[in-house]
């Protein structure tokens, strides 16, 4: 056990995980977290073993899985007991900026449902370990319209989902992009930074630092890393290896996962002085498994 904590320590450079409230049910890991998004649950169920394997050849110890009500709760049993067994903490995944539509929220709820029964029936080895959101209410038509009302919206969907989550004792977490520190909000939620909201009112955030160089990223976040810091929450940092046409610095899906890699290691060393780092996320398993290396 010493030796590999040992070798921890040196690979994530000196970085301890910080285990705050809300995570006594994921498993005890002295180790950053390596995460990752996997958006087709259809691919376990076609093939576990390989998707698993896969998954622990990265070196990954958290996956956002997304919740598909079309597989069945034996299917999720299955991978989150078989990973879980491997010291990978599974996260229930779901979200979409519609979710922020008026009255929209059933759609939430209705996924919150699903975990909820499936925490109540699953065997405890094989239960979430928490809920991650990622809905992007910046990609819902009313943020151009009526980007105020969106952000109240957005605010009241996650004050519903940590009241669902904390009757759960499940920790929510949330996608948030590197520039939410400059979204203002002034409701009945008072008024500040939506960036600094979304922090307090979750138990972390991944922020969406889709840029592919270590500098780039390590300056998009210092805001988010500083208020992490202050408010005693956890951050991890997300990059992108899918192809896009948002230009090449968004993704790593040109230099290759060799280059990221490196480029993570520098953003690790950087933000280990801070107990708000938690490590970093790689969106996602689909185009990671076709990134060249």
């Amino acid at each position: 056990m010493l030796k590999k904590v040992v070798i921890a320590v040196v690979a994530f450079f000196s970085l301890i995980a910080f285990v705050g409230p809300g995570y006594t049910q994921a498993s005890e890991t002295s180790q950053p977290f390596r995460a990752t998004w996997l958006w087709n649950p259809w691919m376990f169920v076609e093939d576990e073993t390989g998707t698993l394997a896969f998954i622990e050849s990265k070196s990954v110890n958290k996956v956002y899985v997304q919740v598909d009500q079309d597989i069945s709760k034996a299917a999720y049993s299955s991978f989150i007991g078989k990973a879980k067994s491997k010291g990978i903490d599974i996260y229930a995944l779901d979200g979409a900026p519609s979710w922020v539509a008026p009255k929209a929220y059933v759609n939430q709820d209705r996924f919150l449902a699903w975990v909820s029964d499936y925490q109540v029936q699953a065997a405890e080895n094989t239960r979430f370990a928490g809920v991650h959101l990622d809905v992007e209410p910046y990609l819902y038509s009313g943020w151009k319209t009526n980007q105020a009302a969106t952000i109240k919206s957005f605010q009241t969907l996650l004050e519903r989902a940590n009241r669902s989550t904390a009757q759960m004792g499940l920790p929510l977490e949330a996608d948030i992009p590197f520039w939410f520190d400059e979204i203002q909000y002034k409701n009945t939620f008072g008024k500040g930074q939506l960036a600094e909201w979304v922090i307090a009112n979750t138990a972390g955030v991944a922020i969406m630092a889709y840029r592919d160089s270590a500098p780039m990223i390590i300056d998009i976040v210092k805001n988010e890393m500083a208020m992490a810091q202050r408010l005693g929450k956890s951050v991890v940092v997300g990059v992108e290896t899918d192809v896009t046409d948002e230009g090449s610095i968004i993704t790593f899906a040109e230099e290759g996962e060799a280059f990221m890699n490196q480029e993570l290691a520098k953003v690790t060393a950087h933000y280990a002085g801070n107990p708000a780092y938690k490590g970093n996320a790689i969106h996602h398993v689909g185009s990671w498994m076709t990134l060249r290396p």
